[in-house]
């Protein structure tokens, strides 16, 4: 029995191929994939050909955000992309998104889930509750990364927050922190109807300017916020995220660059001392953004835009190439 799946060949070559359905190795799980949001990283791979200094070695099933249906046992339910060997040095020191010999769904050699069945690790399953959509599973996973992000920050009550790039994540990390006790979460954004929703969301926004930083000084009385997001993997957006962040601060790193470069004026960051953190996928948080979402703590239901079916996936990432909307799904 065949399944058709979507398969990266080169920069742009998005093609839908007829495939066998995959079986099950030991402890794995036949999931049926009903859900795939497009993140920022698989718009990379399909522009680029890879990222980073990964680079496309064959042709690849993109997608990591993903839900679906158990296929033994009907159980719906939000998947980890990440499957760590459990025994490297980083998975032992509690870090798998550290994993030495981790797989990553839809990164490098693993194929990932813009197909209709996936054969996956069945410690990544997590039953969605009747309560969340599958589409809500499937944005589970930005929004363990904005908790991993912030949980970085050490961010506490009373702390202030800037937000440099509102795509999905940027957004989730705006909700994020204010449910964590940021009292003010400015946002910067080149693109007005990404303003609009951080404004939603409640953060005092500001366009993507030159001037971004001083303004947000400005806002904060000359003092600067606690803790910067650069969420845009762009380097004004750094720039902006170190100029405007207080001395002692910290600056959280979750964008990837297009030239996978990333610089610091260094007598400025060195004067004030900054903590820089790069933020690695997530870890161990998958329960709590599920949590935070069946409470009504975190909205990602209303981040979704645009909808498009499997044999329609190359329009699905030209629009998200194109940054239109906010969140893409593609549903296998």
């Amino acid at each position: 029995m065949n399944q058709a799946v979507a398969r990266l060949y080169g920069r742009g070559d998005l093609r839908l191929d007829d495939e066998p359905i995959p079986v099950p190795s030991a402890g794995e799980a036949l999931v049926r994939v009903t859900a795939v949001g497009i993140c920022g990283s698989d718009v990379h791979w399909f522009a680029d050909a890879g990222i980073g200094d990964a680079r496309l070695e064959r042709p690849l099933i993109l997608g990591h955000e993903f839900a679906g249906l158990i296929e033994k046992t009907g159980v719906r339910v939000a998947v980890d992309p990440l499957s760590a060997c459990g025994e490297c040095e980083p998975c032992r020191e509690g870090n798998p998104n550290l994993c030495l010999r981790q797989r990553f769904a839809g990164h490098s050699t693993q194929d990932g889930a813009l197909r209709e069945w996936i054969a996956w690790d069945a410690r990544g399953l997590f039953a969605l509750p009747d309560a969340l959509s599958d589409e809500d599973g499937a944005l589970l996973e930005p929004l363990g990364v904005a908790i991993h992000a912030v949980d970085l920050a050490h961010l506490l009550p009373g702390m202030t927050v800037g937000v440099f790039g509102c795509g999905a994540i940027g957004l989730l990390i705006v909700q994020v922190a204010r449910i964590s006790g940021a009292t003010h979460v400015f946002a910067t954004e080149p693109l007005a109807h990404r303003l609009d929703a951080a404004r939603h969301f409640g953060a005092q926004v500001f366009a993507a300017e030159d001037d971004a930083a001083e303004k947000i000084i400005a806002a904060t009385n000359g003092r600067g916020v606690d803790v910067a997001f650069e969420v845009a993997g762009d380097q004004a957006a750094v720039d902006a995220a170190a100029a405007c962040v207080k001395p002692g601060g910290h600056v959280i790193l979750v964008g990837i660059p297009d030239d996978n470069q990333t610089g610091f004026d260094a007598g400025m960051a060195r004067r004030k001392a900054l903590t820089v953190k790069w933020v690695r996928r997530m870890k161990h948080t998958y329960p709590r953004a599920m949590q935070l979402v069946m409470h009504g703590q975190v909205d990602v239901r209303s981040l979704v835009t645009h909808r498009f079916p499997l044999a329609r996936a190359r329009e699905a990432f030209a629009v998200a190439r194109r940054r239109e909307g906010l969140k893409v799904i593609i549903q296998p």
